[in-house]
């Protein structure tokens, strides 16, 4: 059984299955440290019809955070019939960027402190698992999903050491880090890095420096896939400058790999 419908195909019928699935779209608020933040549960009410419950996608968006429209479809997208997915909110109800430059440095906020970053993970990822108690989700089964931002912060979490999901996949997200060389040690869950080659935000020497990091702290199971003629958001239908641009055919080839990949793991 395969979890992932193939993502070309399912953006060609997403406007057919939109219009025929009901979903279950919960506004999830919790609060860390004092800190409000407000994350979605999705998932479709007939996916667990004559199913076990379904596995999880934790879904950190990208730098626009958790609320807009492009984050919403794209969960639903990755959900289908198959997985429930919880979009993580890493920067607080009172910030929702409205431009690029807001989204600029809401994310430097975050990115500035490694430890509150991975401290907001962890409580978006503890919140997913705690929805499983009235909603039909494994808890134990649960696969990571990153963008841009989003994809540089599961990587940052899986350097704290956890083990608590299955896999992480990053879509065109951070590889640099201060905590880099000294955490790649850490990393106990496995990995899928993808990756545009030609990416001016996340260069060639920030690839080669992760690959360093993974090998020289004996990392046992990543990959990291580079693809031709592809920069920064190659996923986001929505993006088109020169540095950040949508590219079919290497979306359509990183969400089969991502296919794969949590056929695999979430098997285990």
């Amino acid at each position: 059984m395969k979890y992932f419908p193939i993502y070309s195909l399912l953006t060609l019928l997403f406007g057919i299955v939109t219009a025929q699935a009901e979903w279950v779209h919960e506004k999830v608020t919790y609060t860390l440290d004092g800190d409000s933040f407000r994350g979605h549960l999705i998932y479709q009410t007939s996916a667990t019809m004559g199913r076990q419950n379904l596995p999880g996608l934790f879904m950190v968006p990208n730098w626009m955070g958790p609320d807009t429209a492009g984050t919403i479809e794209k969960a639903k997208r990755v959900a289908g019939d198959e997985f429930a997915v919880f979009i993580a909110d890493m920067y607080g109800t009172g910030v929702r960027p409205a431009n690029a430059q807001e989204a600029g440095q809401a994310a430097s906020f975050v990115r500035s402190d490694r430890q509150l970053m991975r401290a907001r993970a962890a409580k978006a990822l503890q919140v997913f698992k705690l929805l499983a108690r009235e909603h039909p989700i494994q808890p134990g089964k649960l696969l990571g999903i990153g963008f841009c931002f989003g994809g540089g912060t599961l990587l940052e979490y899986a350097r704290s050491g956890a083990d608590d999901l299955r896999g992480i996949v990053s879509f065109h997200g951070d590889l640099a880090s201060p905590t880099l060389a000294a955490d790649a040690g850490k990393v106990k869950i496995p990995l899928l890095v993808l990756h545009g080659a030609d990416d001016p935000y996340v260069p060639q020497q920030d690839v080669q420096a992760f690959i360093d990091a993974l090998q020289t702290g004996s990392v046992e199971d990543w990959q990291l896939v580079q693809f031709s003629g592809t920069v920064h958001s190659f996923t986001d239908p929505g993006a088109a400058s020169d540095g950040a641009r949508y590219h079919p055919r290497s979306a359509r080839r990183a969400f089969e790999m991502m296919e794969d990949f949590a056929q695999e793991v979430l098997q285990q």
